[in-house]
C-alpha cells in the first residue's frame, strides 16, 4: 500500500474533493468575482488605450470644414461614417497664414460604392503629400518608403485581396501600406495622394460612373473637403477656432480637444461605474464567502478536534483552512478570467461599434499584468473571508468539542 504524506496542502485538497458541492459553490463565487474584476478592468484599459490612440492618430488640433458639415466630419473621424462636402481651396492659404497656426494641410473626401465596381464601401481621403502632417507620419511607423501616385494606404480594418490590392470604381489599386489601428473611423478609410484621387475619378468617369460628375468638377476647380491645422501650444484652440469662423464666412471649425474631452468624460463615467461595481462585488464576495466558511467550519468542528488529537497544531489547522480557501479562490479566478476572455476578446469590434467609443486591445504585457492581479485578488478573497473562522476553530477546546451533542 502506497504511503502518502498528509501535509497541509494534501489535507486541504482531500477535504475539497470530499465535499464537491460545497467546493463548487465556493469556486463559482470566486469565478463571478474574477469575471467581473477582469472583465471590467480589461474594458476600462482598452477604452483608455483606444482614446490615447485616437488622440495621437488624429494629429490635428483644428479641422476646418464647410458650414453645416461639422457633424459629418466628426462621424467620419469617430465612427467611420461616409460622406463628402467641399469648399474653395483658398481657405487653405488663409488658415495657414493666420497667427497661431503652425501648419495646415488640405484633404479631399470621396465615398466609394458597395456594388460590383468596388470590393467595399469605404471613405476615401486624399491628402497633400507636400503639407500633410497626419497620414504620412502615421504610415512611416510601418512603411519606410513613399507612396507613389496610383497607390493606396489602407486603414487597419480594410480587407485586401490576396495580391495586396483593392478594387475601387472598376479598377484595382495596389496598397502600399496598411496603417496601425487608431480606434477611430479612420481604421475603415482608405488614403491616397491628391494626384491618385484625380486619377481614380478620371478612370471612374471613363467607366461611366456619372455620380462622380460633381466630384470631378470640384477637383478640377481646386476644391477641398477639410483643412487640418496644427496650432501653437500657447494658443487656446477655442479662441483660434472662433477667429477662423469670424474671418472666413461659410466655415465650421471642429476642435479636436473638445471632441476628445467629451469622449474622455464619457469614458471616465463608464470606467468609474465599472470600478465601483467591482469594489462592491469584491466586498459582497468576502461577506458571502465568510458566511459559507463559517457554516462549513461549524459543521467540521469534530473533524478538526480529531486532527488536534492526532497531533495537528493550531497553526496547522489555520493553515489548512486558509489553504482550502486559497485553492478555491484561485480555481474560481482562473475560471472567471477564462470566461471573461471568451466574452471580451473575440467581440472587441462589436463592443466598440455598439458603445460608439474608442476601443483598442491593450498590449500583451498590460493584459498579463492584469491577469496576475485579478488572480491574486481572487486567491486573496478566500483567505480573508475564512480567517476569522479559522482562528475561532483553532482556539476551540478539543475535549468539549468531542463531547458536544452527547
Amino acid at each position: 500500500m502506497k504511503k502518502r504524506i498528509l501535509n497541509t496542502r494534501t489535507l486541504s485538497w482531500e477535504n475539497l474533493k470530499a465535499k464537491p458541492v460545497r467546493t463548487a459553490c465556493l469556486v463559482v463565487v470566486a469565478a463571478i468575482l474574477a469575471f467581473t474584476l477582469f472583465g471590467g478592468s480589461i474594458l476600462a484599459l482598452n477604452f483608455r488605450q483606444g482614446l490615447a490612440a485616437m488622440t495621437k492618430r488624429f494629429g490635428a488640433d483644428l479641422m476646418v470644414v464647410p458650414e453645416g458639415a461639422s457633424e459629418k466630419a466628426q462621424s467620419i473621424l469617430l465612427r467611420g461614417g461616409a460622406g463628402y462636402f467641399y469648399f474653395d481651396d483658398a481657405i487653405v492659404d488663409r488658415v495657414a497664414r493666420m497667427e497661431g497656426i503652425v501648419c495646415a494641410s488640405p484633404q479631399f473626401f470621396l465615398t466609394s460604392l458597395s456594388e460590383s465596381c468596388c470590393d467595399v464601401m469605404v471613405q476615401l481621403i486624399a491628402y497633400d503629400p507636400e503639407t500633410d502632417f497626419v497620414v504620412q507620419p502615421w504610415m512611416a511607423e510601418k512603411y519606410g518608403g513613399s507612396v507613389e501616385d496610383g497607390q493606396l494606404v489602407a486603414g487597419s480594418r480594410i480587407a485586401l485581396r490576396t495580391d495586396g490590392t483593392i478594387r475601387l470604381l472598376g479598377h484595382q489599386y495596389p496598397v502600399a501600406a496598411r496603417l496601425s489601428r487608431s480606434a477611430s473611423g479612420l481604421d475603415t478609410s482608405i488614403f491616397m495622394t491628391m494626384n491618385t484621387m484625380r486619377l481614380l475619378i478620371d478612370r471612374a468617369r471613363g467607366e461611366g460612373h456619372d455620380f462622380l460628375a460633381v466630384q470631378e468638377r470640384e477637383m478640377k476647380q481646386g476644391a477641398v473637403s477639410a483643412v487640418l491645422a496644427k496650432i501653437d501650444p500657447a494658443e487656446p484652440p477655442a479662441r483660434l477656432a472662433q477667429t477662423i469662423r469670424q474671418e472666413n464666412a461659410g466655415v465650421d471649425v471642429v476642435v479636436s480637444q473638445s471632441i476628445f474631452s467629451s469622449i474622455s468624460a464619457a469614458l471616465g463615467g463608464l470606467v468609474g461605474y465599472i470600478h465601483l461595481f467591482s469594489i462592491l462585488l469584491w466586498a459582497l464576495a468576502v461577506i458571502v464567502l465568510a458566511a459559507v466558511f463559517s457554516g462549513s467550519i461549524h459543521e467540521r468542528k469534530k473533524e478538526f478536534a480529531v486532527l488536534r488529537i492526532l497531533g495537528a497544531t493550531r497553526k496547522k489547522l489555520i493553515g489548512m483552512v486558509l489553504s482550502e480557501s486559497a485553492i478555491t479562490g484561485l480555481a474560481g479566478g482562473i475560471a472567471g478570467i477564462i470566461l471573461a476572455s471568451l466574452v471580451i476578446f473575440p467581440f472587441s469590434t462589436l463592443i466598440s461599434e455598439r458603445l460608439e467609443l474608442p476601443y483598442l486591445d491593450a498590449p500583451l504585457f498590460n493584459i498579463l499584468l492584469l491577469v496576475f492581479s485579478c488572480l491574486f485578488l481572487a486567491a486573496l478573497v478566500g483567505p480573508l473571508a475564512s480567517l476569522y473562522s479559522a482562528l475561532r476553530i483553532s482556539r476551540a477546546e478539543t475535549y468539549y468539542t468531542m463531547r458536544e451533542g452527547e
